[in-house]
């Protein structure tokens, strides 16, 4: 029974990861338009003006970084660019208010920048379209490779 279960789990894993990319990558990515264009809700505050250093360009991120990374194109480095402009937003804005990510509002910033991490560690999962775009030539037999 034990075994059957974790062979369920083995068979579900990519399409499971690759519905958790997409959930976190739509968040960040509406995130991004959200600042960018007031759209979903609007921009916290006053949208930032083109070119201005860190808020416009960290909401382009957010935009074309999630779209690509839902998207499942370039996902390792889209990924890990994502990552770490949630680090560098934690500790240039949120560190300094309070040490912990509860006190200072930071705990989005932390888990973006974890999740993104985490895919661009271990790869699109499943459902993505950047399989699509590459061949990969497989012996029969052999396990494909790792994404």
């Amino acid at each position: 029974m034990i075994e059957d279960l974790s062979q369920l789990a083995e068979r579900a894993r990519p399409t499971v990861l690759g519905l958790a990319r997409i959930v976190v990558s739509l968040l960040f990515a509406c995130h991004g338009a959200a600042t960018l264009f007031g759209v979903l809700g609007g921009a916290h505050g006053k949208a930032p003006q083109f070119g201005e250093w860190p808020g416009w360009w960290a909401a382009l991120i957010q935009l074309a970084g999630g779209v690509l990374v839902l998207l499942g194109v370039v996902v390792r480095p889209a990924a890990l660019v994502c990552s770490g402009s949630m680090a560098y937003a934690y500790f240039s804005v949120h560190q300094e208010h309070a040490l912990w990510p509860i006190q200072n509002g930071g705990e989005p910033a932390v888990m973006f920048c974890w999740a993104f991490l985490l895919i661009a560690a271990v790869g699109p999962g499943g459902l993505a379209l950047g399989g699509l775009f590459h061949r990969r030539s497989r012996t029969p037999g052999a396990a494909p490779a790792a994404a």
